[in-house]
């Protein structure tokens, strides 16, 4: 009598080396870099284009991408990309009134390379993420804020060899600050309600440690207008888009009202009072720059060759209108804008109760962080938020669930396949 074969799955190599691809890029983008962060001044810039190009090839060997031409359509017709381009337009044309080329020209390129990145990342991302890459976040940002903690209770025993960069610290807690929004975000829309909250205080914990009040405020302003958007999704997704987008329209007046109420609360010598004063007289005495701007690049430049005085804002509010004039401010509040109700919108499809939430409580803290003092085009600024987007484009395709049918006692059902995203 002759054996029965058994048949067996076949054994597609490529696969499995682009499931390894993917999974070692996803543990390099969510575990390894936050980690890496808080102790390493250049981890972000160095570690994110690896993880990215492991992704990319992962998606080049087995084609799990949503399709490309039809992604890319909905993509560069959308009003975020077109005003988003007008912004690098402009940052462009600028070059011939900007006194500083070389340099600008070599800013210019990097956010250009930075961008092309960011978009070849999200073409390569799954259509459907796996739970298992998904999980791999909260747990980065709980290793990240323990080794946060362990730095800023013992840094002076455990560097006692190694200068102090204090740079590198503030990058590591903005990352956090940032990351932890959608490592909240997907805890809870897998109803892990109380591992979201234990990932917040430790975050907060890890933010308290440190001197700088830039985190803990961008992280108290995403709390509260994550506990908004808890209740009234929808109306926060508006008010966030408006407050954003307005504050970078009505820039040039801020000053005028800033300083008096700056001048009573703290007094007219106050440090913080002299930056408004500065930024205000900016304002008067080159008014027709707010329409050309400077030229990029000479926010950040002027103030070495007392183009600016030293003691200038270097907020986004301040150099977007100071380098890109009214043309670049009102486009990129526009693409902001656009960006943020876009957001809401695809969350609300999704997981409106966990996705709107986290995603308008990154908003918030990120332009709390450029408001505060980042610099408008810092490389490792812009990668960090490049982080976060792509970040928050896995949580939301980690969103699709297939349901079991209840069993029933009186008939038999066929079992339900087990879930894409769960295997």
């Amino acid at each position: 009598m002759a054996r029965a074969s058994t048949s067996r799955p076949s054994i597609d190599p490529a696969l499995d080396a682009a499931a390894l691809l993917r999974r070692v890029g996803f543990f390099g983008l969510f575990v390894v870099l936050p980690v890496a962060a808080q102790v390493a001044r250049r981890a972000t810039v160095i570690l994110a284009p690896i993880a990215i190009a492991l992704i990319v090839i992962a998606s080049a060997i087995d084609g799990k991408q949503r399709p490309l031409r039809p992604a890319a359509t909905r993509l560069v017709t959308s009003t975020v990309f077109l005003a988003g381009g007008l912004v690098i337009v402009w940052s462009a044309l600028s070059l011939v009134w900007t006194p500083f080329l070389g340099p600008a020209t070599e800013r210019l390129l990097n956010l250009v390379a930075t961008i092309l990145m960011t978009l070849a990342a999200y073409f390569a991302l799954p259509d459907r993420m796996r739970s298992a890459n998904l999980y791999l976040l909260p747990l980065g940002i709980i290793a990240a804020s323990i080794v946060s903690i362990l730095f800023g209770l013992f840094g002076d025993t455990l560097l006692r060899n190694v200068p102090e960069d204090q740079s590198s610290v503030d990058r590591g807690l903005t990352l956090l600050a940032l990351l932890v929004w959608p490592s909240i975000a997907w805890l809870r829309s897998r109803g892990r309600d109380m591992e979201a909250l234990g990932t917040a205080i430790l975050v907060a914990i890890a933010l308290s440690i440190s001197p700088n009040v830039t985190q803990i405020l961008a992280l108290a302003a995403g709390a509260v207008v994550f506990l908004f958007a808890t209740y009234r999704p929808l109306v926060a997704v508006r008010a966030v888009a408006l407050v954003c987008a307005g504050l970078l329209v009505t820039a040039p007046f801020l000053p005028f009202l800033a300083r008096p109420i700056g001048i009573v609360a703290f007094g007219p010598t106050a440090p913080g009072v002299l930056t408004i004063k500065a930024w205000q007289k900016v304002v008067t005495t080159e008014p027709f720059r707010l329409v050309t701007g400077h030229g990029f690049e000479t926010a950040l430049r002027g103030r070495f060759v007392n183009l600016l005085p030293n003691n200038a804002p270097t907020t986004m509010l301040f150099e977007l209108w100071y380098e890109l004039g009214i043309v670049g401010a009102f486009a990129a509040a526009f693409a902001l804008h656009a960006a943020i109700r876009h957001s809401g919108r695809s969350a609300t499809a999704t997981a409106p109760g966990a996705i709107v939430p986290g995603a308008m409580a990154a908003f918030a803290s990120a332009f709390t962080i450029a408001c505060i003092g980042v610099g408008l085009t810092v490389i490792w600024w812009i990668t960090t938020l490049t982080i976060t987007v792509l970040v928050f484009v896995a949580v939301e395709r980690g969103q699709f669930r297939t349901r079991r049918p209840k069993a029933s006692l009186l008939r038999p059902r066929a079992a339900s396949p087990k879930p894409a995203n769960d295997d």
